[in-house]
């Protein structure tokens, strides 16, 4: 029985048409975030000293934001642990924005919060970059 109802549900095609608007102006609105987040993270690279393409590979551009942090490479693995990689992903953020002369809320809200506004804030900002200490140190 219950079978039956959701069959002729999934069979009914009124609904189709608003739902294929709704998914098609999701996909835009989610392509336009992402567009967003990767122009601010590119300019931000740059800022940074690094290469600004890096934002667009995968891992990779995980490297980068560790190196930008002053966190080791290995941390990248933390990355691919369930709700470590939302702590890891929280820790960086903050330390991104201390690297560039911000607060720690700055980096909380704007840059993990947010979903990266203030990558772009950081990147087309009057920001500099300033090593992070944990990066002096280890260079030291």
């Amino acid at each position: 029985m219950l079978t039956a109802s959701f069959t002729a549900l999934w069979q009914d095609q009124s609904l189709s048409p608003l739902a294929g608007l709704f998914s098609g102006g999701f996909m835009i609105a989610l392509l336009a975030f992402v567009v967003v987040v990767v122009v601010g993270c590119w300019k931000m690279f740059e800022k940074a000293g690094e290469p600004g393409w890096a934002a667009i590979i995968p891992i990779f551009n995980i490297i980068v934001l560790l190196k930008i942090a002053g966190r080791p490479v290995w941390w990248v693995v933390l990355y691919f642990i369930p709700l470590v990689n939302i702590v890891a992903t929280i820790v960086v953020a903050i330390d991104i924005a201390k690297a560039f002369g911000q607060s720690a809320m700055f980096g909380f809200f704007l840059n993990f919060l947010f979903g990266g506004i203030g990558y772009l804030i950081l990147g087309f900002g009057n920001y500099q970059y300033r090593k992070p200490p944990t990066a002096m140190a280890a260079v030291a």
